[in-house]
């Protein structure tokens, strides 16, 4: 019991500094992969905590390491940094001064979250046995993303395990979110050009119309779904690009498509690519066009840890209690926590920070996107709470 009101009285003492760190950061939001000046923050603040190895495993992403007194387990931690292309249209006196950028996805509170946890867990060093790597990562909104580019570097390096925490705006203030399993979906791109033969819209029999094969493919995709795959499977193939010709009078000579494609199954994800040159090389062939696709996988599916999640879990119950643990469905939005999964388990964690009474309701991506700042403190207990259990489990 000691120790609890120890721990929750220095989660206390840096909750206003994780505030301000957060308020620091959304007013200088920098993009993916240019995040200078923010990994230069990060720095020089791990630097005043002392106790720590710091590291920079890539141009704009920085790594510390607290090492405990005694051997033991290796666990990491994880936060991003970057931000998004976006106008924000918020009041409050710290809102973005880059112009068309924002921190529209909490990633400011995530890199606040986990400063607060390297500040708790330095000065716990003593009752640390084992090492906590804290991973301040770039680039996770921008495909190939900077996850894998930080294992390439080697930060997972003898790592057993990694927690993250992600806040959202849409679960209520209070509310800590874990998912056994599938948490969030695999995202890739595609783009298909059919090649026609363009002409006269007075004289389609002279044409090879790109259009009508066009508007085929599109109906055709959606049979991946309701017919290619095992019913029991979740997926979405949403086609939002069709760029074709330029006078009302002419049929165009070649149709560009575009879309996404999400589902949580890796192996179904390898095998879509496959099901839309089937239907597309079809299509063309049937009507005298040929074709040109393009396929572009981004990230995996995030896939939490069954072990991983349960020591989470327990910690959720143990330290905020079962009112607060709510199982949540996954999502169809990606992360790139998945590149750290494949090779580590880790379980991705949702921190509530909506509150309707303040109007905090927009969804994430949005131009008046914030948090309730009182879930910075329950994201750095996690964080905290979460990594002595992981350190200390089966001991």
């Amino acid at each position: 019991m000691s120790q609890t009101i120890t721990m929750n009285d220095l989660i206390e003492e840096v909750k206003e500094e994780v505030i301000g760190w957060r308020r620091y950061l959304h007013m200088y939001p920098e993009l993916s992969f240019q995040e200078v000046k923010t990994a230069q923050y990060v720095y020089e603040t791990l630097k005043t905590f002392g106790d720590l190895e710091i590291s920079r495993p890539t141009k704009t992403s920085i790594m510390a390491r607290l090492k405990g007194q005694q051997p033991g387990k290796v666990i990491a931690l994880r936060a991003d940094m970057d931000a998004l292309p976006i106008e924000e249209e918020n009041d409050f006196n710290f809102v973005s001064r880059n112009l068309g950028v924002m921190h529209a996805c909490g990633h400011d509170g995530h890199t606040a979250m986990l400063l607060g946890a390297v500040k708790i867990l330095t000065k716990l060093k003593g009752q640390i046995r084992g090492e906590v790597r804290f991973l301040f990562q770039h680039a996770e909104e921008q495909p190939p993303g900077g996850a894998q580019e930080m294992v390439n570097a080697g930060v997972l390096e003898g790592v057993e395990s990694i927690l993250g925490a992600h806040l959202v705006s849409t679960l209520p203030l209070g509310k800590i979110g874990l998912s056994y399993g599938p948490m969030m979906a695999g995202a890739d791109t595609f783009k298909i050009t059919v090649l026609g033969k363009g002409g006269h819209a007075s004289q389609p029999d002279q044409t090879i119309d790109p259009i009508a094969i066009g508007a085929q493919v599109v109906t055709n995709l959606q049979h991946i779904v309701s017919r290619y795959q095992d019913a029991q499977e979740t997926s979405v193939i949403s086609v939002t690009q069709f760029h074709a010709g330029s006078a009302i009078n002419v049929i165009p000579s070649t149709v560009t498509i575009g879309g996404s494609v999400r589902c949580f199954n890796p192996d179904l994800q390898k095998k879509i690519p496959n099901f839309i040159d089937r239907i597309v090389k079809g299509l063309t062939e049937a009507h005298g066009a040929t074709y040109q696709f393009n396929y572009q996988f981004g990230y995996a599916p995030v896939i939490n840890d069954e072990e991983v999640t349960r020591v989470i879990d327990e910690t959720v119950c143990e330290v905020f209690g079962e009112e607060c643990r709510e199982l949540v469905k996954p999502m169809m939005a990606s992360e790139d926590f998945s590149a750290f999964q494949k090779v580590v388990p880790g379980s991705y964690v949702s921190i509530g920070a909506g509150n309707a009474e303040k109007g905090i309701i927009y969804p994430h991506h949005h131009p008046k996107f914030t948090i309730d700042e009182q879930a910075l403190a329950d994201g750095t207990k996690l964080l905290v709470h979460g990594t002595l259990k992981l350190l200390n489990q089966n001991d």
